[in-house]
């Protein structure tokens, strides 16, 4: 572009930036757009807008009589519209000056809301592909202005002329592009058919496709959008827009939601996954403005915890950021995100109250997800809470079921207790949930709330020994040597060790011991080796009180029977430890090198043991 000389300004004038094209197109691919391929997206959107002024210029105008035309061999890629056209003085302000869009212009300024685009740098785009863009155009607010021929290069300069009126008898645009040999990829007919496809499929202006191998051309949009159609019954609607959903995303929906806010002219579809995703993991969801992809990866559309959809759906007054691939934040974009979050919630609703079946498939598949909106969704819970799955000491079941068997439920801290003492609670007929799964432990203290006459606790040892009957009086005198070598055996992991009788009869021990005691132990041992230096002061005033591990050995069990008859010091020692050793294996938590030696220790000498008394 042709900038005035520098020298021909006085002192302290004001002055125009130079721009240097290519390399503002540079930063247009690298740092704007996501590929090439938006050229053709800008050229469409550009044609759109078109169309969307011509129509407001001529409103009488029957449906489907302006449209889109595009047209590629290989050699040349053409779009051409029905749509208001330019002037030559358009030309000069729209087409000639980077950042200036049409859709400023003061005529149609209080109609900004009609067009897809807002920041007029979408023809720069098509630099992307080709070196030289040129530009017929004939104007319908103006009919009796001649033809308008533009060609821009990528240097910067341009070329404009005027052309007789058989140039171009109609009011319109053709813009067309000459690819460069590296462009191929995206200019060839088959790849821009798809992409017409890809981005138009759900315009409301005719576009059709023509390759110049004969044929008036293939229809782009052939049918306007599923929700947009008329059909016969609600189960064929049903259907229509299920398989909708299995085209554009790949799976057959568990089922389809139906989308509607009229107040921003949003209407889609949000298919539920058939299958679990892991927590978090948002999926994309396809967004149309006023017809036009926008984006496949629009996270923002929903809110976090509605990981278990995927939606796609056309707005009217959602707002493109200036790549126009993705969605501005504001508060049109937070009030949709609500208002689709509330859709959600009465799906799950009307399923909880009607089709028990389909609740069920859901929370087979979406638990977690429910899960993580029951926690801050009170309605949710109110109505799902009791049919969730829970892993507990009855199985995985649901909150109901378990609470009409257990009118106190006890809840575990981490799955490593639970896993310590479901067997022994099951026989000691306690109800125990396992509450270290993501949102577990929250929930199930939160099911007062929605049966007043059940009562929530958290689990910890002393409730669990209380439940395991003492051995009697002549029984722990007999066993109290054996005790004793047992606890200084075990003294290291400060373990007690204690004679209980509990089922099953085939548990020979149980370990009792949290996450946090292990825990404050270790920080009372550091305190220890780091006393007198400034780490052992600070560890010395946060210790408090180190709660031991118990070993529970179960008098019912013939081997601990057995065992605490021993009289021989090394064997017992052997034997305690061992049994300790077991006992860790059973309750899953990591160990401790010191446990995993004391493991290996204690089996080859009793081994040896074996042996030596075989011999």
């Amino acid at each position: 572009m042709t900038l005035p000389d520098a020298s021909s300004n006085p002192a302290g004038a004001d002055r125009t930036f130079q721009v240097d094209l290519r390399g503002l197109v540079d930063l247009l691919s690298h740092h704007l757009y996501s590929s090439p391929r938006v050229y053709l997206r800008e050229l469409l959107q550009n044609a759109v807008d078109a169309l969307t002024a011509r129509h407001t210029l001529e409103p009488a105008a029957p449906e489907g009589a302006f449209g889109i035309r595009l047209y590629a061999d290989g050699s040349v890629v053409r779009v051409e519209d029905d749509g208001v056209g330019l002037t030559e003085a358009d030309v000069h302000t729209f087409l000639a000056t980077i950042g200036r869009s049409s859709k400023r212009a003061e005529q149609v300024a209080e109609q900004r809301g009609d067009f897809i685009g807002q920041f007029g740098i979408g023809l720069l785009s098509c630099f992307l592909v080709a070196d030289e863009i040129h530009v017929v155009s004939r104007s319908a607010r103006t009919p009796d202005a001649p033809a308008v021929e533009w060609r821009g290069r990528g240097d910067g300069s341009y070329t404009l002329r005027t052309l007789r009126a058989s140039a171009r008898p109609r009011p319109g645009t053709t813009v067309t592009l000459t690819p460069r040999a590296d462009a191929g990829e995206w200019t060839r007919p088959t790849q821009v058919r798809a992409l017409a496809r890809h981005f138009g499929s759900l315009l409301r202006h005719p576009v059709t496709f023509s390759d110049g191998t004969g044929g008036t051309g293939t229809a782009v949009n052939p049918e306007p959008a599923p929700w947009a159609r008329t059909h016969p019954t609600p189960g064929a609607r049903f259907r229509a827009l299920a398989a909708y959903g299995e085209e554009v995303f790949g799976f057959t929906p568990l089922d389809t939601i139906e989308l509607d806010l009229p107040a921003v002219g949003l209407k889609g579809i949000a298919c539920v996954l058939p299958q679990a995703v892991p927590a978090g993991r948002r999926h994309g969801h396809r967004v149309h403005v006023k017809g036009m992809l926008l984006s496949e990866q629009a996270e923002e559309i929903l809110p976090e915890w509605a990981f278990f959809v995927r939606c796609v759906v056309d707005a009217e007054s959602l707002r493109p950021t200036a790549s126009r691939e993705s969605l501005y934040e504001d508060d049109t974009l937070a009030a949709v995100r609500d208002a689709l979050a509330e859709r959600l919630r009465a799906w799950i609703a009307r399923a909880a109250a009607s089709d028990p079946d389909l609740l069920a498939r859901f929370l087979h598949a979406h638990h977690l997800a429910v899960k993580s909106l029951a926690v801050h969704d009170d309605e949710i819970l109110r109505m799902l809470l009791p049919w969730l799955p829970f892993e507990t000491t009855d199985g995985h079941t649901t909150l109901d079921a378990f609470a009409r068997t257990h009118r106190t439920v006890l809840v575990t801290a981490n799955v490593e207790e639970f896993r310590q003492v479901a067997a022994i609670a099951s026989a000691a007929g306690l109800g125990v949930v396992n509450g270290g799964y993501t949102y577990d432990h929250e929930l199930v203290h939160r099911l007062p709330e929605i049966r007043p006459e059940t009562s929530v606790a958290d689990l910890d040892p002393a409730t669990l020994t209380a439940h395991l009957d003492p051995v009697d009086r002549e029984t722990e005198l007999a066993a109290a040597a054996y005790l004793a070598r047992a606890r200084e055996a075990l003294a290291v992991f400060d373990c007690d060790v204690a004679l209980r009788t509990f089922q099953p009869a085939s548990a020979p021990a149980l370990l009792v011991d949290s996450r946090e005691a292990r825990h404050e132990r270790t920080r009372s041992q550091l305190a220890r080796e780091q006393e007198g230096g400034l780490w052992g002061d600070i560890l010395g005033a946060l210790r408090q009180e180190a709660p031991r591990a118990q070993l529970i050995l179960n008098q019912l069990n013939p081997l601990v029977r057995t065992a605490v008859a021993i009289d021989e010091p090394e064997l017992a020692r052997t034997s305690a430890e061992a049994l300790y050793g077991q006992a860790a294996l059973l309750s899953r938590r990591p160990l401790r090198p010191a446990e995993s030696s004391l493991i290996n220790r204690s089996f080859l000498d009793l081994l040896a043991h074996a042996l030596r008394k075989d011999h």
